[in-house]
C-alpha cells in the first residue's frame, strides 16, 4: 500500500471517528517548501461533509493521525491545510523495496488485457522522412513504450500511403527525367532519390501553368489542364486498373523508399510489430462501403458518389466514395482500422499519432465506424499533435524546403560534437567512442526536446538550444546519470550493510520522495498519452539528484552506513533515469 492509499484510508476512519461523518475521497498534495511537512492533506473538500472550522478540523485529524499510525511523526494545519510530517523509517522501508526492482515503477502485461495498437510515422512512399515526421515517429514510439510499461499489450504499427497521384507524380517524373538512375548507380539514398523527382515534377508542372497562362488560360484552368498532370492522372488510372509496366515501376521505385525509410528509423532507433499499406487496406475499405450502403449507414447521391450523412452527430455529410468508384482516405481508414481487428482480435483500442490538422477527419472515422457497429470503436484516441517549426518558416516537400531527417539527426551529432570539444569533456576517449557519444548525446536532445513539450503545443526547433548541458534537455539529464555511473564504479561498500536505522538528511528526504513518484506519474503518461509528464519528471529527479550531490558527501560520508544508502540512493536514481529514458527512446551514456 502507497503513503497515499494507508494515508487515506486512516483520514477516513479519523472523519468517521470523530464527526461521524463518511468521506469519498482525499485530497493530497505536495507540501509547500515554506512549511514543515512530507504530504499535505487538503481539509477544504471535507467542509461538505464535516461542518466546522477548517483548521480545527485539520488539528483532530493530525491529532488522531499521530496516535494511530507509526508513518506520522508530526503535523502542524496552516489555514485548510493538514502537513504531515513522515518517519525517516516509511522511507526507508519504500526504500529498501524499491532498490531491488530493475524495472520499479513497470507493470507487467496481464494475459487477459485487451492490447491497444498504436500507429505512428504513416509516410507517403514520394519524400523522406522530415522534422514534422521526427515529431510524429518518437511520439508514437514513445506512447506505445509508455503504454506497455503501464502494463497494456501494444502492438506498434503504420500504414504506408503508397498510392495516389502523389506517387505517380515521383514516378512520371523519374519515367521523363531519370535516364534508368537507381539508388545504387546514383549513391543516392532511395528515399531522397525518389523525393528529388517529386521536386522535380513541381518544377515541371509550375513551369507549365505559366507556358499555359502565357497563353491565356486562367491559373485555375492552367493547374487542372497542365500536360504533366494530366498524364500523372493517367498513370495513376493506369495502376488502378493493374496495368503491368506501371505496377512495376510503382513495386520498384516503393521498394527504393522502404530501404531509405528502413535506414532513418534504425538510426531513430524506432522499429514497428507490423506494417499496412493502403494500396491493399483500401480495397477492405471499399467493401465496408458497399455494405455500409445496403444497411443505411451510407447513401448515394445523384452522380454516383456515396456519402455519409454525420449532420445528426453535429457534423457535414462526409464523402467515402467519389462518383467514379475510386477510393479517399475516409475508405482506407476505415478499411485499416478493420482489418487490424481481423489480424489482432485481441486488439480493444487503437492510437493514432497524426498532426492536429486531422482532427476532424478523425472525429468522422470514429463515427463511421462506430455506426458500422464495432464496439471497438468507443477505443479509438487520435493522439493529436502541434506542427513543429524551425526559425527559418515553414516547410513545404514539393519545393524541397523540408528538413530531412536523416540531415538533423546527422547535424545534432555535428553539434554535439561542437559543444562537447568547447567544454572538453570527452579527453581520453577513442574516437569511435567519441562518435558514438555524439550520436546518443544529439539524437538524445532532439527527443528530449521534443517530448518535454506536451503533444499538444506547436513548437519551435532549435537544435542549439536543445544540445545545452544545463537546463531542462537531455543532455544535462545524460550528464548526471554518467556521473552516477562514475560514482559507482569509485565506490567500495558492501551492500548487504543494514541501514534500517539511520536518520535522513533532508537531501535524502526529498530525493526518495521524488523516486516514489515514479509509478504515480508513469500511469498518468499512459492515462494521457503524453510523453511530456515522464520527460519533466525525470528532469525534476535530476535536480533534486544534482541538489544533494552538491549538499551531501556520499562517498565522503560520516561512517559506513551512510555511505552505503547514499550509493544505494544514487543507484535507484540512475535506475529510474535510464528506465525512464527508455520509454523516451533515448539511451543514456555510462560515461560522458
Amino acid at each position: 500500500m502507497t503513503l497515499q492509499e494507508t494515508l487515506s484510508h486512516h483520514v477516513k476512519k479519523a472523519v468517521k471517528s470523530i464527526f461521524d461523518a463518511e468521506l469519498g475521497s482525499v485530497e493530497f498534495q505536495a507540501t509547500r517548501k515554506e512549511f514543515a511537512g512530507d504530504i499535505t492533506v487538503v481539509v477544504f473538500p471535507m467542509l461538505r461533509v464535516v461542518k466546522g472550522n477548517p483548521v480545527q478540523i485539520g488539528e483532530q485529524i493530525g491529532t488522531y493521525l499521530q496516535e494511530h499510525i507509526d508513518e506520522v511523526d508530526a503535523f502542524n494545519v496552516v489555514k485548510g491545510f493538514l502537513n504531515l510530517e513522515i518517519s525517516d523509517r516509511f522511507y526507508l522501508d519504500e526504500f529498501d523495496v524499491i532498490k531491488k526492482q530493475d524495472t520499479y515503477g513497470f507493470v507487467s502485461t496481464s494475459s487477459d488485457t485487451n492490447a491497444v495498437m498504436v500507429e505512428y510515422s504513416s509516410p507517403n512512399t514520394n519524400k523522406p522522412l522530415h522534422l514534422g515526421h521526427i515529431r510524429n515517429i518518437i511520439l508514437g514510439y514513445s506512447v506505445a513504450e509508455i503504454l506497455k510499461a503501464s502494463g497494456k499489450k501494444v502492438y506498434k504499427t503504420q500504414i504506408i500511403n503508397d498510392r495516389g497521384i502523389h506517387i505517380c507524380k515521383s514516378m512520371l517524373a523519374w519515367k521523363r527525367y531519370g535516364n534508368g538512375e537507381t539508388p545504387e548507380s546514383t549513391g543516392i539514398k532511395g528515399d531522397k532519390l525518389v523525393g528529388n523527382y517529386y521536386v522535380k515534377f513541381d518544377q515541371e508542372y509550375k513551369t507549365e501553368i505559366q507556358k499555359l497562362m502565357a497563353d491565356g488560360l486562367s491559373e485555375e484552368e492552367a493547374k487542372k489542364q497542365a500536360p504533366i498532370l494530366l498524364e500523372a492522372q493517367d498513370m495513376l488510372r493506369s495502376w488502378e486498373s493493374g496495368d503491368e509496366a506501371v505496377v512495376a515501376l510503382w513495386k520498384t521505385m516503393n521498394g527504393w523508399v522502404y530501404d531509405g525509410f528502413d535506414l532513418t528509423y534504425k538510426a531513430m532507433g524506432v522499429d514497428f510489430d507490423t506494417l499496412y499499406y493502403e494500396s491493399q487496406t483500401y480495397l477492405l475499405g471499399k467493401e465496408f462501403v458497399s455494405e455500409g450502403l445496403k444497411s443505411g449507414v451510407f447513401f448515394k447521391k445523384e452522380d454516383g458518389s456515396v456519402w455519409c450523412d454525420l449532420t445528426d452527430e453535429g457534423l457535414d455529410e462526409k464523402l467515402v466514395l467519389r462518383s467514379d468508384g475510386t477510393a479517399v482516405y475516409m475508405t482506407q481508414d476505415i478499411g485499416t482500422a478493420i482489418q487490424r481487428v481481423k489480424d489482432y482480435p485481441d486488439v480493444g483500442g487503437m492510437v493514432y499519432t497524426v498532426g492536429n490538422e486531422q482532427e476532424y477527419h478523425f472525429q468522422v472515422l470514429f463515427l463511421i465506424i462506430k455506426k458500422l457497429g464495432f464496439k471497438w470503436a468507443e477505443h479509438l484516441y487520435h493522439l493529436s499533435y502541434g506542427m513543429v517549426d524551425l526559425p527559418s518558416g515553414k516547410m513545404k516537400s514539393r519545393e524541397g524546403t523540408v528538413v530531412d531527417a536523416d540531415d538533423l539527426m546527422q547535424e545534432m551529432a555535428q553539434t554535439a560534437e561542437e559543444i562537447s570539444k568547447e567544454l572538453g569533456k570527452l579527453d581520453g576517449y577513442s574516437e569511435e567512442e567519441k562518435q558514438g557519444l555524439y550520436n546518443t548525446i544529439g539524437l538524445g536532445a532532439l527527443k528530449y526536446f521534443i517530448l518535454k513539450v506536451d503533444p499538444r503545443k506547436r513548437i519551435l526547433f532549435d537544435p542549439k538550444e536543445s544540445i545545452d548541458f544545463q537546463g531542462n534537455t537531455g543532455p544535462f539529464i545524460q550528464y548526471t546519470y554518467a556521473r552516477i555511473q562514475s560514482i559507482l564504479r569509485k565506490a567500495e561498500v558492501d551492500q548487504t550493510t543494514d541501514i534500517s536505522g539511520i536518520t535522513l538528511h533532508p537531501k535524502e528526504k526529498e530525493l526518495l520522495k521524488q523516486i516514489e513518484l515514479f509509478p504515480e506519474v508513469l500511469q498518468n503518461a499512459a492515462s494521457n498519452y503524453s510523453p511530456a509528464l515522464i520527460a519533466n519528471y525525470i528532469y525534476d529527479l535530476v535536480k533534486e539528484f544534482n541538489s544533494f550531490y552538491q549538499n551531501v558527501s556520499i562517498l565522503g560520508a560520516d561512517n559506513e552506513t551512510e555511505k552505503v544508502f547514499r550509493v544505494q540512493l544514487s543507484e535507484t536514481v540512475g535506475k529510474v533515469i535510464k528506465n525512464a529514458f527508455r520509454l523516451l527512446g533515448i539511451e543514456v551514456p555510462e560515461r560522458m
